[in-house]
């Protein structure tokens, strides 16, 4: 999974584009483009982006082999001459990108290019592959974590993913928006995360007796021992044959140090409700209590809300191929194009007749507004590269559509930050990547800004993406050229 040449791992349109650059244009003309997504998820609140390590390095290793430009020549689409320049290959220019971990809206650029136009171009791909893919299920667990209110989440959906690197990306994605583990244990590997699990069924079949079972995993796991209760009877065999065993740990001065029961089938709201009783009972009321079974954010809080005594939640299936919404939409616009004469940037626009498809044009960088007294969220506001902003004096925020919605924040009342680092400079990268478990208590920070009207999982509230005043007039400036209305 790693050490792996992508560069093929792209659209073919973009290498004939890139062949028709380099015979009709200047082939390093420098442009911008910017990646980002028009919705939000599920009908969330915000995005969690992710991915960015793997931008990284597919970035670090974007060369042609031999084999790809042999491969390349046999589709008897490209010239000689453009096959020779493909064997020199090299990125050269710089990228601009939104954290990992970081809550993002739509229409904010999460990653920018500045490359010579056919660099730009080879990359689109793949960056949206990568970005798409982690950030979609980032936002999806972020939403199964918050359904489970401090409870933890486990990741178990890796044999239920689409592939391999679906199952060991989309768990990285999970543990960065605050998955407490998975079973994945490659991942576990590949990113020093916490791995966990417990059982199957089969274990318990392949003994002569359930009680049996029980006692060789105990004796094996006496400090990760969680128990599946429900292969034959849950109530009346499962639960108290793991009590039993239990009492038995108990008497033999096993410190019960992490244990209790998960259950996969059946009424878990009842079920649940009746193990809690029966665990209190004996002494045991710190035993987890464990469930999975197709398990999403609905049935979570459907569970909670019917007084389930569920304190631990294994998610496989619905979290790793966020099934409710299996695709992240981003998209990769070009912005601008340097004037070679001037240095200057060209703004560039995409017309629609769908307006949300209206791109915003030029160079930009993308800033966070905060209650200076709350640290939450207000907005955010997408300006030119170059603008500056005084916290001490007063900023007018304006709905791009609806311009007459106008906020006005008095001085000394807010704080900025702005929100993309540079990554890649002349082709270098300049950027240190986290550790995943370090993104995921950056993620945790700053999900701890936004309000609870924004992080509801039903008809959250909006946060604004608002436009400069610059930007705007710049963006309306090529409408009128192109007399769009």
């Amino acid at each position: 999974m790693s050490e792996r040449n992508l560069t093929l791992l792209t659209d073919l349109y973009e290498l004939t584009m890139m062949q028709g650059y380099f015979h009709a244009k200047d082939a390093n003309e420098t442009v911008i483009f910017d990646a980002f997504y028009r919705t939000n998820p599920d009908g969330n609140g915000f995005a969690i982006t992710a991915g960015l390590e793997q931008v990284v390095e597919y970035i670090e290793n974007l060369h042609f082999d031999k084999e790809d430009i042999d491969y390349l020549r046999t589709t008897g689409l490209f010239g000689e001459d453009f096959l020779e320049y493909l064997s020199t290959f090299k990125f050269t220019g710089d990228i601009y990108a939104i954290p990992e971990g970081t809550v993002v809206f739509p229409r904010e650029p999460l990653v920018k290019v500045i490359a010579p136009i056919m660099q730009a171009q080879l990359v689109e791909t793949a960056i949206l592959n990568i970005i798409n893919h982690q950030s979609l299920i980032a936002t999806k667990t972020s939403r199964i974590v918050h359904a489970a209110r401090g409870d933890g989440v486990m990741e178990f959906g890796l044999r239920r993913a689409q592939g391999p690197d679906a199952g060991i990306y989309g768990a990285r994605a999970a543990m960065i928006a605050g998955c407490i583990g998975t079973s994945n244990v490659l991942c576990g590997q590949m990113f020093d995360v916490p791995v966990k699990g417990t059982h199957a069924h089969s274990w318990i079949m392949s003994f002569p007796d359930e009680l049996t079972a029980f006692r060789t995993y105990a004796r094996l796991y006496p400090t990760a021992c969680i128990l599946l209760v429900d292969t034959y009877d849950t109530l009346n065999s499962g639960i108290p044959h793991a009590i039993q065993v239990f009492k038995e740990m108990r008497a033999e001065g096993i410190p019960l140090t992490f244990y209790g029961i998960r259950m996969d089938s059946g009424d878990l709201a009842y079920l649940s409700k009746e193990a809690k009783k029966m665990l209190d009972a004996e002494g045991f009321t710190d035993a987890v209590i464990s469930a999975s079974n197709d398990l999403d954010e609905t049935l979570i809080t459907s569970l909670k809300n019917q007084g389930a005594t569920i304190n631990s939640w294994g998610v496989g299936t619905n979290l790793i191929t966020s099934k409710d919404c299996p695709s992240f939409g981003g998209v990769y616009k070009l912005a601008a194009i340097m004037d070679k004469k001037t240095g200057k940037f060209i703004p560039k626009i995409k017309l629609s007749e769908n307006e949300e498809k209206i791109t915003n044009p030029g160079n930009k960088t993308t800033y966070r507004i905060y209650g200076k007294d709350s640290h939450k969220v207000i907005a955010d506001i997408i300006c030119l590269v170059g603008e500056t902003f005084n916290e001490d004096e007063p900023l007018l925020l304006f709905d791009p559509i609806a311009t007459w919605k106008k906020t006005l924040l008095a001085p000394g009342t807010y704080t900025m930050r702005e929100l993309p680092v540079q990554v890649f400079k002349d082709g270098e990268c300049v950027y240190h990547s986290p550790k995943v478990m370090d993104i995921q208590k950056y993620c945790k920070e700053e999900l701890n800004t936004l309000w609870d009207e924004t992080k509801r999982l039903v008809n959250p509230h909006e946060v604004h993406v608002d436009l400069s005043k610059p930007l705007w007039d710049m963006k309306h400036e090529l409408l009128d050229k192109y007399h769009f209305e």
